[in-house]
């Protein structure tokens, strides 16, 4: 059975589900408590069951914003390049 999604035309459903397994389990692991973050243990019998029950992920510990560029001209008050594009970075906390 082949599933139709954007960008997923190709991938059989059961491919899906374990794709999307996989981006929850990394979510799982970048929660802002530590505590609640899963072992090393736990996430390979996760990956290798597919019975086991996965959690709601909370809060991650990083996230990524906007950070604004300033104009390389002195004279230009303009928080983005010429082309209107700006630059994101990558904080952790």
């Amino acid at each position: 059975m082949i599933v139709k999604t954007a960008g997923m035309e190709l991938v059989e459903y059961k491919q899906r589900n374990g794709f999307y397994r996989c981006i929850h389990i990394g979510l799982l692991c970048v929660q802002e408590d530590a505590a609640d973050r899963p072992t090393m243990s736990h996430v390979l019998s996760t990956l290798e069951t597919e019975s086991i029950e996965l959690p709601i992920p909370t809060q991650p510990a990083f996230s990524v914003g906007k950070i604004p560029i300033r104009a390389s001209h002195s004279t230009s008050s303009s928080l983005c390049s010429v082309n209107g594009i700006t630059l994101s970075g990558v904080s952790a906390r």
